[in-house]
């Protein structure tokens, strides 16, 4: 039998991705701010620091960014139940709105209030995921090291100006990441 803390710790990881997933419109950049909110600043559950290591990891794995970001911070809380439990929470809600509209196409298809409202909401959603991307940035710039800032910069002009594949990217970066931290071991293992 389950320790009563475990089963609120479950209960608290379902509960929260459930409401976030629910409440949020815009796909995954607009759930991440909230995520880091509870799990990081009111729960305290995960540190800054690590919210960026997940969401880094969250974009950069294929799938849904919101899911990626639930499982990985549902493993990293409470194992694979933990990420089973999240991966249900965030995955609950759309699949049951898709589902009742899906129900009613026709009819949202064709009404113009729909359409104006949901033309509203992007520019909710322009603004917060503007907002994700000036806390991750922060996030790098509170670092104080050079090389993340640079690789930030190159990957978002390789993007913007030059078209360069997604995925090469996120390849180019991972590799620079990999050499980097190999080399601040190496350096600390001289020590």
């Amino acid at each position: 039998m389950k320790n009563p803390e475990t089963q609120t710790k479950y209960g608290t990881l379902f509960l929260s991705t459930l409401q976030l997933s629910a409440c949020t419109f815009g796909g995954g950049y607009v759930i991440i701010p909230l995520m880091r909110r509870k799990f990081v600043e009111q729960l305290k559950w995960i540190d800054e620091q690590e919210m960026l290591d997940l969401t880094a990891i969250a974009q950069s794995s294929p799938g849904p960014i919101a899911v990626n970001a639930s499982i990985l911070i549902g493993y990293r809380i409470a194992g694979v139940p933990g990420a089973l439990l999240t991966a249900l929470g965030a995955v609950l809600p759309p699949l049951v709105i898709i589902s009742v509209i899906s129900l009613f196409y026709a009819a949202f298809r064709d009404n113009r209030i729909v359409s104006l409202v949901m033309k509203g909401m992007l520019a909710g959603v322009a603004a917060v995921i503007a907002n994700v991307v000036i806390d991750l940035c922060r996030g790098i710039l509170k670092l104080k090291r050079a090389l993340p800032v640079l690789v930030m910069l190159g990957a978002f002009v390789a993007a913007r100006f030059f078209n360069v594949n997604i995925l090469l990217i996120i390849l180019v970066c991972g590799l620079i990441g990999a050499a980097d931290t190999l080399r601040k071991r190496g350096r600390e293992a001289g020590k």
